[in-house]
């Protein structure tokens, strides 16, 4: 990776963490999903809400490295609006985007593409995908 796109992505992920999108959460029976990685200590609780087969709202709390805060801002805004099944994809090519293969690119990934460097690091990539194996769980639990 040429070292102006690097420091761009680094950019974007320092501007996810330090502002981030869709912290909160969200009452009135959203499903709430409570997760960590015991290896560093990130945690996140986040709350959807599910209507019809969609995400119409997605909110996140918690504390952890730049990389797991920021992944989850950028995970709740990728997946408001979406269709549980499309959500679902996405984290899918986010998952094979982490491990280094190669992923559907005709998915838009927008800022989430700023994290391909973190598949360079192993030990980081459980930092990356704490927000969205939280967000499989819950819309998992919510179709059962």
């Amino acid at each position: 990776m040429s070292s102006n796109l690097d420091q761009l992505y680094r950019r974007v992920i320092m501007d996810h963490y330090k502002n981030p999108r869709n912290k909160g959460s969200i009452e009135d029976g959203a499903l709430t999903i409570d997760m960590n990685n015991p290896t560093c200590g990130d945690r996140i609780h986040l709350t959807l809400q599910v209507e019809d087969g969609k995400i119409q709202n997605a909110k996140f709390d918690g504390e952890g490295c730049s990389i797991s805060m920021a992944s989850a801002s950028m995970m709740t805004q990728a997946v408001k609006g979406k269709s549980v099944e499309e959500a679902l994809q996405l984290s899918s090519t986010f998952s094979e985007m982490m491990l280094g293969k190669d992923y559907d690119d005709s998915i838009e990934l927008e800022d989430i593409e700023s994290l391909s460097g973190v598949s360079q690091f192993p030990a980081r990539i459980k930092c990356a995908t704490l927000a969205w194996k939280a967000m499989e769980k819950g819309v998992s639990e919510e179709k059962e």
